[in-house]
């Protein structure tokens, strides 16, 4: 079916380019011989606007196995301007987006006859479209700024009917318009967001429009004060490079959705080869590609994708019995009773609606199983999520390894740093530069003092910086190092003194290091883990890891630093590691978090009883959490910048679902 309907599609298409050009040569108006070609795929469904009387008509297409999974629901993806687009949305969603129920909106079927004549069969569209009401003199017979009650019909009788006729998923719904439908479609995302959960502007608007979206966009502004709900929605802007004429317009668009308070919005601005014409076949196909990548926690993307151009998922994917995708993690179901399972659930549902910030994973693991696995927002199983500061605690295993193959040894510790660095130059460094050991830095208390307007004109000096450079330069910098200066200070200077130390010891680079003695050996391989100015590994930040693999540290944790029975990771090291050494100094830190070197300690009080908790923790709501009494591994991942409220949730609802006594 597949194959037909591609060979349909590009037919159909080479033969409307083909009688266009035979039309314009050979000044005919109209195809003489032949007939129309109908679609069996295909429902033609006459509607009336409720409103007004006119008549419309619905091209309404169903996925293939639709009649074969009778409970099973499906997205909508609706578009405007029906017969143009049908033929080049219809085969795009056939071969990236099977599951999806397609809806195209016909023109007014009962225009006016001499507006018809005037304008063709697609008169209505110059109106219905339209959400300006001046009038043209060059076209009076035209009523325009109707968008208002076009949009009536779309949401109160178009949507409605296909919700009552056919299975679909209320929470994912999808609008694509192209040029002046596309601009209608900004009119909707601006007026009423709910109507649609995913929306696709091709080539929307121009200078003209922005005016009128601004005066309405005030309007709301002001009256939206007084409402609390967040809506949100996924945005997919696009139009040609030869459209220069786009740029401004569709910028000024973007910042006015933005001004907008309760808008909570994923857009994606796009700039595809092409002129107006040329870009919209283009335009179609990878909109259809971005919109099947928020329908599925599976992500489709080939090539390196940026985070935050990944969209939201119009619905959680969570489940009980997590799947075994032969990565060395075991699963099993979550065999826990009916109440606390509807508990997680119900947990899992809030954490989607953002009650508790912005999360994107929650993963569990017990007795050395994934029993559940949820993904939320821009989550998907199989793309790595940034990690922030939770690198820190993964840099502290890669030196408990290089601990365990004898490259440096626990007295190691306490010796000074600079020692092992045969690169530098003593003579150049700042007073007490000794005191800084490996247990002074991985416990944030190396005692760096550094002016920060003269570090910023040093620290892009690539050259200076290199290798052990940065450590050089660092101590050259400082003010005295001194028993006052070394107090706990929370930065990314410690950890790269750490990394470099690592680089130092170690065969070959610490790069190659971290790959071969501890990800490749936990199998690890779809990460990103970025270079520093020094072109070491960063210490402390820029790694984007999967949250599959994030459980895999943390029952390395748990194990005690063993590894299919092996020691992968000193266990003397880890149980030093992962105690509470020092107390943070951060007036955010909770009061009864301690660090150890790298990774935080705390005391998780449930009930009556109190957990000993093992961290790694980064900005944004990442988490590894490791309580090791219960066997259990919590992973989170997130992109909130602000609550991170979600550790009281976990301590009231998820842990006790473990405690058997």
């Amino acid at each position: 079916m597949k194959i037909i309907k591609l060979l349909i599609l590009t037919c159909a298409l080479s033969l409307n380019t083909v009688f266009a050009q035979e039309n314009i040569t050979n000044g005919n108006s109209q195809i003489e011989n032949g007939s129309a070609l109908e679609s069996p795929q295909i429902r033609v469904i006459p509607i009336k606007d409720s409103n007004n009387e006119r008549n419309y008509e619905l091209y309404i297409e169903l996925p293939e196995d639709y009649s074969e999974n009778e409970s099973k629901k499906y997205p909508v993806l609706y578009y405007t301007d029906a017969m143009w687009h049908l033929e080049m949305l219809s085969g795009s969603t056939e071969f990236m987006l099977e599951d999806v129920i397609l809806v195209g909106i016909s023109w007014q079927k009962d225009v006016a006859e001499d507006l018809k004549q005037q304008y063709g069969a697609h008169a209505s569209r110059f109106t219905d479209y339209s959400f300006w009401k001046k009038s043209n003199p060059n076209h009076p017979k035209l009523k325009f700024g109707q968008a208002k009650n076009h949009l009536a019909f779309i949401r109160n009788d178009v949507i409605q009917y296909v919700d009552d006729n056919y299975r679909t998923d209320p929470d994912s719904r999808t609008y694509f318009g192209y040029s002046l439908s596309g601009a209608f479609g900004a009119y909707i995302l601006l007026t009423q967001p709910d109507t649609f959960d995913n929306y696709i502007l091709g080539s929307p608007l121009n200078k003209g429009l922005i005016p009128y979206l601004s005066e309405i966009n005030t309007k709301l502004g002001a009256s939206e004060s007084n409402e609390n709900n967040t809506l949100h929605a996924n945005v997919y802007i696009a139009y040609g490079t030869l459209e220069k004429e786009k740029d401004e317009p569709i910028d000024e668009f973007i910042k006015l959705l933005d001004s907008r308070k309760n808008l909570d919005l994923s857009i994606q601005n796009k700039v595809i080869e092409g002129d107006h014409q040329t870009a919209f076949p283009r335009i179609a196909v990878q909109s259809v590609a971005w919109l099947s990548s928020l329908m599925s926690h599976v992500s489709s993307e080939t090539n390196e994708v940026s985070f935050w151009d990944i969209p939201h998922l119009n619905n959680p994917f969570i489940t009980t019995t997590p799947e075994d995708r032969k990565d060395g993690i075991s699963v099993d179901t979550l065999a826990v009773s009916n109440n606390n399972r509807n508990a997680i659930l119900k947990l899992s549902k809030e954490i989607f609606d953002g009650k508790y910030g912005n999360y994107d994973a929650l993963l569990i693991s017990h007795k050395n199983k994934l029993v559940f696995e949820s993904y939320y927002k821009k989550g998907r199983i199989n793309l790595p999520h940034g990690q922030a500061s939770a690198v820190k605690a993964y840099t502290s295993l890669v030196l408990g390894r290089a601990i365990q193959m004898g490259y440096l040894s626990m007295e190691d510790l306490d010796k000074p740093l600079i020692g092992f660095l045969k690169d530098v130059d003593p003579k150049k460094f700042t007073k007490g530069a000794e005191k800084i050991t490996l247990h002074k830095a991985l416990t944030m208390h190396g005692g760096l003092n550094i002016d920060r307007d003269k570090w910023k004109e040093i620290e892009n000096d690539s050259v200076r910086l290199k290798g052990q450079g940065l450590v050089q330069t660092l101590l050259e910098q400082s003010e005295p190092i001194t028993s006052e200066s070394q107090t706990y200070l929370y930065g990314n200077f410690n950890p790269m003194l750490v990394m470099t130390v690592i680089d130092a010891v170690v065969p070959g680079t610490a790069e190659e290091f971290i790959k071969t003695e501890l990800l490749d050996k936990l199998g690890i391989t779809n990460y990103k883990w970025s270079n520093n100015i020094s072109g070491l590994p960063e210490a402390g930040w820029r790694v984007r890891m999967m949250s599959r693999d994030m459980i895999k540290l943390g029952n390395l944790v748990i194990h005690k630093g063993k590894l299919n029975g092996k020691q992968l990771i000193s266990q003397e090291y880890l149980t030093k590691a992962t105690a509470g050494i020092v107390k943070p100094t951060q007036d955010w830190m909770p009061k009864d978090y301690r660090y150890g070197y790298f990774w935080y300690q705390t005391l998780l009080k449930v009930g009556d009883e109190s957990y000993d908790t093992t961290l790694a923790w980064g900005g944004g709501g990442q988490r590894v959490i490791v309580i090791e009494e219960l066997d259990l591994t919590i992973v989170i991942s997130g992109h909130d910048g602000e609550d991170d409220k979600i550790m009281t949730q976990i301590s009231e609802i998820i842990i006790p679902t473990f405690i058997t006594k």
